[in-house]
C-alpha cells in the first residue's frame, strides 16, 4: 500500500490585544512586514514577530491531565500540524499562505511559571515553540499549506577593474561567478564593477554587508602584486575574522597549473554573518578557485548564520 503524504498546514491563527493573556483563534490575520500579526499584542519591530507552536506539541500537554487545551492556550500567534517545527534550524524559512517567514529563534527561558506550568510543572512552549520574523506579508488562514523553503543564498559580486569600470573591458569574471553560485544554491542579488580604488572597494563591500544584507561576496580582480591591486587590502578592512583555509586551498589548487599561483594575495573572512572571498581576475582561473571552494560554502554558511544550530536564546 502507498504512503499517504503528510501535507503540513495551518490549523489556527491566534492573536490577543494585550500580553499576558492566551490567544484567540481568529481563523485568519495579516502578516506584517517589520511587525508581525496584524493587531497583536506581541508584535513589533524585532527577531521575534510571529510564534509558532504544533498541535502535537499540545497534544503532548494535553495527555499530561489538560484535556481542554486549545490553539492559541499558549499564547502561540500560528499553530501548525504535520512540521516538526522545533527541530528546525535558525535561519529556516517557512511558506505559509500568501506569506513567507524566517524562524529566529528555538524556544525562549520561561521566567515567570503560567497557569499551564503552575498546574502540571510542565511547559511545552519554552522548548518547542519556536519564533519568526515576517519576510513577505500577507494573509494567513487556517487550512493554509506549510511548506520548508531550501535556503537559497544572497550572493553579492563586487569586480575590481580600472579598465572595466571604464568600458573598456567586459567583465567575463563576473558572468563566469554568476554562473556557477547556482549550484550552492545561490542567487545574484547585487553586482558592482568598480575601479581599483581601495577606499571605493571598502565602501561598496559595506555597503553589500550591512546595508542589502547579503550571505555571501565574492570579488574578482586586484588580487596581484600590481600597484593597484588593492582588492585583498580593501577586504582586510572590511572583515572581522580571517578564513585562511579558502584562500590556501585556492592558491594550492592553482599551483598544480602554474607557479604564479603564490603571488596571489587573495584573503577570505567574515564580517558579521557574511562570508567574503576574493577571486583571481581572469575568468579560467575565477572557474578554476571557485570549483574548488564551492562544494564547501553551503556548510559554512550554515555554520556561520547559526542555521545549523539548535537555538539562539
Amino acid at each position: 500500500m502507498e504512503e499517504k503524504k503528510v501535507t503540513a498546514k495551518v490549523v489556527a491563527v491566534c492573536s490577543s490585544d494585550r500580553k499576558g493573556i492566551p490567544k484567540t483563534n481568529i481563523g485568519q490575520g495579516y502578516l506584517r512586514v517589520g511587525y508581525g500579526l496584524a493587531g497583536d499584542a506581541h508584535g513589533g519591530d524585532w527577531h521575534r514577530q510571529i510564534s509558532l507552536l504544533a498541535m502535537e506539541s499540545i497534544e503532548k500537554m494535553k495527555a499530561l491531565g489538560l484535556p481542554d487545551l486549545k490553539p492559541g492556550d499558549f499564547a502561540e500567534n500560528l499553530t501548525t500540524e504535520g512540521l516538526n517545527l522545533h527541530t528546525l534550524p535558525i535561519g529556516t524559512r517557512l511558506k505559509a499562505g500568501e506569506t513567507l517567514l524566517e524562524v529566529t529563534q528555538i524556544g525562549k527561558e520561561c521566567h515567570h511559571g503560567c497557569a499551564i506550568f503552575q498546574k502540571v510543572g510542565k511547559c511545552i512552549m519554552p522548548k518547542e515553540g519556536i519564533f519568526a520574523k515576517i519576510i513577505t506579508g500577507g494573509w494567513i488562514k487556517e487550512g493554509d499549506e506549510i511548506q520548508v523553503v531550501p535556503f537559497v543564498a544572497k550572493v553579492g559580486i563586487l569586480t575590481a577593474s580600472d579598465k572595466g569600470s571604464r568600458g573598456e573591458r567586459e567583465d567575463k569574471s563576473g558572468e563566469v561567478i554568476k554562473k556557477m553560485v547556482v549550484e550552492l544554491p545561490g542567487e545574484v542579488v547585487e553586482y558592482a564593477l568598480v575601479p581599483d580604488e581601495k577606499e571605493e572597494i571598502k565602501k561598496k563591500l559595506i555597503e553589500m554587508i550591512d546595508e542589502q544584507k547579503v550571505d555571501l561576496i565574492l570579488t574578482t580582480g586586484g588580487t596581484g602584486l600590481g600597484p593597484r591591486d588593492v582588492t585583498p587590502d580593501a577586504t582586510l578592512e572590511v572583515i572581522e575574522r580571517i578564513v585562511p583555509g579558502i584562500a590556501e586551498v585556492m592558491r594550492a589548487e592553482s599551483m598544480k597549473k602554474t607557479s604564479r599561483a603564490m603571488l596571489s594575495r587573495a584573503v577570505a573572512g567574515t564580517r558579521g554573518k557574511a562570508l567574503l572571498i576574493n577571486l583571481p581576475g581572469s575568468p579560467k582561473a575565477v572557474y578554476e578557485c571557485l570549483e574548488v571552494i564551492l562544494p564547501a560554502l553551503p556548510h559554512a554558511l550554515e555554520i556561520l548564520q547559526g542555521r545549523g544550530g539548535e537555538c539562539a536564546r
